[in-house]
């Protein structure tokens, strides 16, 4: 979920080239291939480090070597045939002075027959297994050696690689780039004999060529002080460029709205509820901001039902009070009528109207709104990406407020806040209901303000969480009957196939016939992603006054949809919903006085995966604990969707397990900046080259 910030102030470094035209010792082809691997010059070479290593450093006699353990012998062969009992194998008979082995190969080449011919000696790499003969090993990496070769002084490296890259072409690659590039550290040394750690040229040297004194597993959990030397400096390098990013807004102009306090004291007057402590707290967080002469770049995050619109409301009325216009943007269309009824309620009291922008609604009615938007005579609107499309002026913006800003597109983000005055930015507030770890916040968010909200409104009721297989469907739709007899309301939600949109359609479709026919004294309603808009809103009507009793949906209805009456959620084929979804599908019950209850259908087998995500859904109701859960069974690139946004996801820093490094890059970063410019720029040279300025997304 990754959040528009002005782009950053990129440090002097010279765009890459095109990958296609190489550099000296690497040509077209090579440098295409490496350009795969995120490679585009001997840098960057330089940082591709091992995904784990072998120990090539010493021989084990065959006799001492244990099943299933990797190690490398050295033999004479004694036979080579090619076998067809059953499957055709080139097969080896090869022999050391204290045992033999059977060496098997499924897929070979006829140049390896004659390089294993008998009398060859050979190293071989691989686990012994116990065969139907004997020892045996198939496909062990295999090189020729003459008698009395001297052995590799350094752990063998297994780097990331593609197709057409061997393991031997990028070793030697690497190691040229080594020779001839030299790197320089840029910590000072007291700081790094005060952490322990190597300088960067020594880290980077070990960790391409380990001694045999270092055991290859204690290199490959990360944990080595020259690793520990490598992830703080990823992590430094992306702090002073989000640092930059966020230097860079703070320079611009933005219309300062000093809080009034006539028309926000009126709307809490006059709700009929009073604001959390974190409400209040995070109100007066933005109105500080608000007030600010320069952008307000502001995330606030809450859990399911923390009232983060309510918040909102007070950041557009500040807007409102000061004579400027203030728009929402939500994703959905359900999601945006949810927001505009809901203010609408609010507001008309005051006199204060809100416009309402989708593509939904008749052509007159939406050229009289953006007529009126234009001419400054309506200064608040709710609405989808209609918001941003081009014939929409909205002069007078002067707040910007994204509700489930991860869902929107990058330029969909830029878009809206180029709708104010030229010279001017507006501000932003960006709402997700998604909450972040504070360790992903933190390396990911450093250019950006947050506000929690971390508690819920009293009187909501806490919602069941039941595991149920599948099998027991029957159960689950007369457990639906008597809700609904009762006079309570149920959610119906079809199973996610990622794959398919016309497949989950059908599915929501067969789950609504198998209802209907299950549950005749009901009226069972449906929605899903492909109802033209006023059938869907008609739909949700008539559920949000209880003339339908059952609505069968696919995730259309994941945020924003609050009926207080529904109070039974089942999920079906949860075990195919991420963590974040599950949660976010539960918290529409649990609106109103009701017990509520959340069934969660699964089918078996379940993958790992699964059983981790049901587990975490059924344990825990708080958002924070479901989203650390979360970052820990996805990774931090899939839980914010960096991957699509352009942000460079670290490589080998793990936000969980290097928390304090996290810490320490952050405090470095700013140090840096004041201190050491030219240093701040080396650092992010070396890690991003002329991609620093990707950081803008």
């Amino acid at each position: 979920m990754p959040v528009p910030v002005e782009p950053a102030a990129a440090p002097p470094a010279a765009p890459r080239k095109p990958a296609q035209r190489g550099w000296p010792g690497v040509g077209p082809q090579l440098a295409e291939r490496l350009a795969k691997l995120d490679i585009f010059a001997p840098a960057d070479l330089i940082l591709h480090l091992p995904l784990r290593y072998e120990d090539e450093t010493r021989l084990t006699r065959l006799a001492d070597a244990r099943p299933g353990v990797p190690v490398q012998c050295e033999v004479e062969v004694q036979s080579c045939e090619i076998t067809h009992g059953g499957r055709r194998q080139l097969v080896v008979r090869a022999t050391d002075a204290s045992g033999e082995v059977m060496l098997r190969f499924v897929h070979f080449y006829p140049n390896q027959q004659k390089q294993m011919a008998a009398g060859a000696r050979l190293r071989i790499f691989g686990e012994l297994r116990d065969g139907f003969f004997g020892a045996e090993m198939i496909h062990p990496r295999v090189r020729p050696v003459a008698a009395g070769e001297p052995l590799p002084e350094s752990l063998t490296p297994i780097y990331p690689t593609t197709a057409g890259m061997a393991q031997s072409a990028l070793r030697k690659l690497i190691g040229g780039a080594l020779r001839h590039n030299p790197v320089h550290d840029d910590l000072p040394e007291t700081l790094r004999q005060r952490l322990h750690l190597p300088s960067l040229p020594d880290a980077l040297r070990l960790l391409h060529a380990p001694p045999p004194s270092v055991s290859a597993l204690d290199m490959e959990d990360r944990g080595h002080p020259a690793w520990q030397r490598i992830k703080l400096d990823e992590l430094l390098a992306q702090q002073i460029s989000l640092r930059r990013a966020y230097a860079a807004r703070r320079a611009k102009n933005a219309p300062a709205l000093p809080l009034h306090d006539t028309l926000t004291r009126s709307l809490l007057e006059q709700l009929p509820f009073a604001l959390t402590g974190a409400q209040s707290r995070a109100f007066a967080e933005i109105a500080r901001d608000l007030a600010s002469p320069h952008p307000m770049q502001r995330l606030l995050q809450g859990d399911v039902g923390s009232g983060k619109t309510c918040v909102a409301a007070l950041a557009m009325l500040q807007a409102a009070e000061n004579g400027r216009q203030a728009v929402l943007m939500a994703p959905t269309e359900i999601l945006a009528e949810q927001h505009y009824r809901k203010l609408s309620d609010w507001l008309a009291p005051l006199g204060i109207e809100v416009a309402w922008l989708s593509g939904s609604r008749r052509k007159k009615e939406r050229e009289a709104t953006v007529a009126r938007l234009a001419g400054g005579q309506v200064l608040l609107a709710v609405g989808t990406h209609a918001l941003i499309e081009d014939p929409v002026a909205l002069p007078l913006l002067a707040l910007a407020v994204v509700d489930e800003q991860h869902r929107f597109g990058v330029r969909q983000r830029l878009a809206l806040r180029e709708k104010g005055q030229a010279g001017e930015s507006p501000h932003m507030l960006m709402m997700s209901a998604t909450p972040i770890p504070r360790t992903l916040a933190m390396s990911y968010y450093a250019d950006l303000d947050v506000s929690v909200l971390d508690e819920l409104p009293p009187g909501r009721t806490p919602i069941v969480t039941k595991l149920i297989k599948d099998e027991r469907r029957d159960e689950v739709i007369q457990r639906v009957r008597d809700a609904c007899l009762q006079g309570r309301q149920a959610y119906w939600v079809c199973p996610l196939i990622e794959e398919s949109e016309a497949l989950q359609l059908k599915t929501a479709e067969e789950s609504f016939e198998m209802l209907s026919a299950a549950l005749p004294e009901l009226t069972i309603g449906l929605v899903h992603g492909r109802l033209k808009n006023d059938q869907k809103s008609a739909t949700m009507a008539a559920f949000i006054a209880n003339q339908v009793q059952v609505l069968v949906a696919t995730t259309v209805i994941e945020v924003g949809v609050d009926v207080p009456n529904a109070s039974l959620m089942v999920i079906e084929h949860a075990e195919r919903f991420g963590l974040a979804q599950l949660h976010q599908l539960r918290g529409r019950v649990g609106r109103g006085v009701h017990e509520s209850v959340c069934i969660l259908l699964f089918a078996q087998p379940l993958s790992q995966t699964g059983r981790e995500r049901l587990k975490a859904i059924y344990e825990h109701t708080d958002g924070f604990v479901i989203a650390r859960e979360d970052l820990r069974i996805r990774g931090p690139g899939e839980f914010i969707g960096a991957r699509q946004s352009g942000v460079p996801l670290l490589r080998y820093a793990d936000l969980e397990a290097d928390a304090p490094l996290v810490e320490l890059a952050r405090d470095l970063a700013e140090s840096t900046l004041r201190d050491a410019p030219q240093l701040a720029d080396e650092v992010t040279r070396r890690w991003f080259g002329g991609r620093a300025s990707l950081l803008k997304a």
